[in-house]
């Protein structure tokens, strides 16, 4: 999207981000070094101390007057089975005909109330996409605006948090 000027700053920016991708699940930030030596992380997995492992999904969100739609890459907690099946099932063609997989969201999101623990399901899709992450039917305001969509000025409203806390 076009540049903006920024509510908080007052600065103009160059472009209004639709997207954004978090580094590492929150519990990878609470370890100490020799753990954080031992993670298995790459793009789109991670595994910590061996119990706890996770994948980055997408999660859309319709934003009104646009195709483009606004997104998070979050971490999702899943368990040790399932995660197991969708790294065979990694590079597979057809993967995406594969069962959802339940899960949490393991990310913080600026600009919302607390999204660590929310339920989700992750639906993979075909090689070379990540799995879409769909949130349970909750009150929460992710939730909602999943379901039905956000504006503009909302996707301004997040980047303004992002950027500047």
């Amino acid at each position: 999207m076009k540049e903006y000027d920024c509510g908080r700053c007052g600065e103009r920016h160059d472009e209004l981000p639709m997207h954004y991708t978090a580094k590492a699940p929150e519990p990878f930030f609470r370890l100490d070094e020799a753990a954080r030596a031992k993670t298995l992380i790459n793009e789109d997995q991670c595994v910590l101390e061996e119990k706890d492992f996770f994948l980055l999904g997408n999660l859309e969100i319709p934003v009104a007057g646009l195709e483009e739609r606004f997104s998070w890459d979050v971490w999702v907690r899943v368990s040790r089975r399932d995660f197991a099946r969708a790294c065979e099932m990694w590079e597979t063609p057809g993967r995406e005909t594969e069962p959802p997989i339940p899960g949490t969201i393991e990310t913080t999101l600026p600009g919302y109330p607390e999204t660590v623990g929310l339920a989700v399901t992750l639906r993979t899709r075909e090689v070379g996409f990540r799995p879409l992450v769909d949130l349970a039917d909750t009150a929460h305001p992710l939730a909602a605006e999943q379901r039905g969509g956000i504006t503009t000025a909302r996707v301004q409203e997040i980047a303004e948090v992002v950027r500047h806390g």
